[in-house]
């Protein structure tokens, strides 16, 4: 009898963790992976570059984009607003996607607007505040090197 409880408790714990991962969502309240940088109107250079790892374990659609990331941002972005657009874009050979949690909390996404599987998303009226930026893979398991780009010059397609 013992033995049966032992195995039913093992049991309860492992299928708690299982399903505490199967529910994981990114936290922008951690440290992001690649750094951070502070930037304000008028940055130079421009565009600002940083190389990640896209992709993660955790299968989200926040944004209304299907696509997996880490749990942790690939990078920080803490800025300070002027009249330009802000343009956020990633290069890679892969399909990737970009998942941003804005400084009012709210996720936006995308993943294919920049052209070539590479996403991109402008802001018209960018805030000032904390960006936390994930670049996310479409596919399961794929982590390729990528190249996220952040801009007030105008980007329609990335090549």
């Amino acid at each position: 009898m013992k033995r049966l409880a032992l195995c039913i408790g093992v049991l309860a714990v492992v299928s708690g963790l299982c399903g505490a991962v199967a529910h994981a969502q990114p936290d922008p309240r951690l440290d992001p992976t690649y750094g951070s940088k502070k930037l304000k109107t008028g940055f130079l250079p421009d565009p600002f570059k940083k190389e990640v790892v896209a992709g993660g374990p955790i299968k989200t659609n926040l944004g209304n984009v299907n696509a997996y990331v880490a749990k942790a941002p690939d990078f920080r972005l803490e800025f300070k607003a002027g009249n330009l657009p802000l343009t956020f874009y990633v290069k890679c050979d892969k399909d990737t996607t970009l998942l941003i949690n804005l400084p009012d909390g709210t996720w936006i996404a995308d993943d294919d607007s920049g052209g070539n599987l590479n996403p991109l998303i402008r802001l018209a009226n960018p805030k000032s505040g904390i960006y936390d930026i994930y670049v996310g893979s479409y596919k399961e398991g794929e982590n390729p090197k990528a190249m996220l780009h952040i801009t007030e010059l105008e980007v329609k397609k990335v090549k």
